[in-house]
């Protein structure tokens, strides 16, 4: 008789699983997030989930292209060698940290802390190359459990259920790491489709859990990594019935960005797993990264949870990811200030209706046409803001995943969307964002503007009441004759177009390529404005970075004024953009 290959987990399993998460979440996202209904009706647990898996897998990704960079490199085929890449505990603990960090909504952060706890068991031994079935197990069992541990009042009918339900079938499994993870799987669709039963509002409305749902499809994606095998996703679909309520709009009117720490952005949602909130609950939903030590956090946890619901605090070694649902936002932001250092708050409005019982919402009319742009730095997003856009902030060496992308899409709430990555290196991102648009009914338009100030001088002249495809064609005009120019400082030594650079250096770059290699930044300014100029133009636009010396606006300003005839100036204040100086020339 033939012997059956054993089945295990390894570093390229991971990177497989995250993909095939992520996939899986991605075609059930708009039914997950039409079955949201607890503890609040947002309606956007599937897009939430899918975010943070997909900050998961890019975190994965970056470990993986950090070994085939390096000389030697190669991935063997098959499973009787390890590959010469990353380890089981480098993708893991990659993977736990990239959800955390991107970790969006109440189930969003308890995913990241099931991922958190699966790595401390499967990283413990960084010199093991792989896990076996047991160790699985006990992966499985360590994730439900520090999950529940996260939440402040667990409630079971959530993903909370299901996970403790998937790691009880798998400590009942006897075999390899395939045969652990279909016992998972079957569990955890088993304790999905009891939800309704043990969680009121569920059984109302005529849904499972959404939260729990989405772990479903997770789990799936983990035995295809482990076996090769497909699973049924039509049978992991989530069951909402009539009765189920639609998939609300979020209201942009209803968001609100706060920036302590230089970072924000305005997306969340709530799903399952932290308190019943069924006669109603706070209005806004808080959530950031805190670097804090573990006494910090412990008060902390007693702190938001007399001020709110929904508390879940996920993480550990220093950062943690905070969410909470209050009514006095500052409330919770000053007692994360207390705890440690908070970035990347982000404040939700919850809006009109009663969301926390989902309750209907006023429905709100389409716009007909709406400008989305990622934007550098606060400051620009003012400025885009200003002039109609929705905006997605690009941290520096943080950019945007499609997701963010879509769901700013999803909050224009336009038929016509015109998105502008302002990168070249989003434009892939960006083109996925739109297709996904396109199947929802929205009419996207891609103009690949690879800088904020190609984005300025688009939306410059963007006129809604002209045709869609007029209004693209002047805007994309627009935008391919703005030449774009940067000034930054160059963080190690690397060959570029101009020589070679020290890490120091003051770097000009000029339409994505290093021009000028110079010490001082306001001299380097000059030498790349005077070069783009050369060929003439009648606006230059100056985007300054909070890092620029302060006198560099005016200096060039008087270059241009008394060096080039008939040549206007517009001077923005661009905040934490990564950049300097950006320099555009129309």
């Amino acid at each position: 008789m033939a012997q059956v290959p054993q089945t295990f987990l390894d570093g390229l399993a991971v990177r497989t699983w995250c993909g095939l998460a992520l996939r899986a979440l991605g075609r059930a996202r708009a039914e997950i997030d039409a079955i949201n209904v607890y503890p609040v009706a947002d309606g956007d647990t599937g897009t939430n989930l899918y975010l943070t898996v997909e900050s998961a897998a890019t975190a994965v990704e970056a470990v993986f292209a950090g070994y085939e960079t390096q000389p030697g490199y190669e991935t063997r085929p098959g499973y009787e060698t390890q590959p010469a890449g990353p380890t089981l505990a480098d993708a893991v603990r990659a993977m736990a940290h990239g959800a955390l960090i991107g970790a969006r909504g109440n189930s969003g952060t308890i995913l990241a802390q099931l991922l958190r706890g699966m790595a401390q068991v499967l990283a413990a031994d960084g010199a093991q190359p792989r896990c076996d079935g047991p160790a699985l197990r006990l992966a499985l069992r360590r994730a439900a459990d520090s999950a529940r541990q996260a939440v402040a009042h667990p409630v079971e009918g959530t993903v909370l259920t299901v996970a403790s339900a998937a790691a009880d079938a798998a400590e009942r499994a006897d075999g390899d790491c395939g045969t652990v993870a279909r016992a998972a799987h079957e569990g955890a669709r088993a304790a999905l489709a009891a939800t309704p039963s043990q969680l009121g509002v569920l059984a109302r409305a005529g849904v499972v859990d959404a939260g729990g749902s989405g772990l479903v499809a997770v789990l799936g994606a983990l035995v295809e990594a482990c076996t090769g095998e497909t699973v049924d996703t039509e049978a992991d679909r989530p069951a909402a019935t009539p009765n189920a309520l639609p998939d609300p709009d979020p209201d942009p009117e209803s968001e609100t960005e706060a920036e302590p720490a230089s970072d924000a952005d305005a997306d969340a949602d709530a799903d399952a797993g932290a308190c019943a909130a069924e006669d109603g609950g706070p209005a806004f939903e808080v959530i950031y990264l805190l670097e804090a030590d573990d006494t910090a956090v412990a008060r902390l946890r007693t702190r938001l949870d007399a001020l709110g619901d929904s508390l879940v605090v996920v993480g550990g070694d220093g950062l943690w990811n905070v969410h909470v649902h209050v009514d006095d936002a500052g409330a919770a932001v000053e007692a994360g200030v207390e705890a440690g250092r908070p970035y990347r708050i982000r404040i939700t409005h919850f809006g009109l209706g009663d969301v926390h019982t989902g309750g209907p919402r006023p429905p709100r009319e389409r716009a007909q046409r709406a400008v989305v742009a990622v934007v550098p730095g606060q400051g620009l997003a003012e400025l885009y803001t200003e002039a109609g856009a929705t905006t997605v902030l690009a941290r520096p060496g943080e950019p945007p995943a499609s997701g963010e992308l879509l769901a700013a899409v999803r909050r224009a709430h336009a038929r016509e969307v015109v998105l502008l990555p302002n990168d070249a290196e989003l434009r892939d991102t960006a083109a996925a964002a739109a297709e996904q648009a396109r199947t929802e009914g929205v009419r996207v338009a891609l103009i690949p503007t690879r800088s904020a100030v190609q984005g300025i001088a688009a939306l410059a002249v963007s006129e809604p009441g002209r045709r869609f495809d007029e209004d693209v064609v002047q805007m994309t005009s627009a935008a391919g004759a703005t030449r774009y120019g940067e000034v930054v400082v160059a963080e190690h030594r690397s060959w570029t177009t101009a020589g070679i650079c020290q890490a120091g250096d003051v770097l000009g770059l000029i339409d994505g390529d290093v021009a000028v290699i110079g010490a001082d930044v306001t001299t380097t300014a000059e030498t790349v404005l005077d070069r783009m100029l050369q060929a003439g133009g009648e606006l230059v636009t100056l985007v300054i970075g909070d890092e620029a010396p302060e006198t560099v606006a005016a200096h060039l300003e008087t270059r241009v004024r008394e060096s080039y005839l008939a040549v206007d100036t517009a001077v923005y204040r661009g905040g934490h953009q990564g950049a300097l100086l950006l320099i555009g020339v129309e």
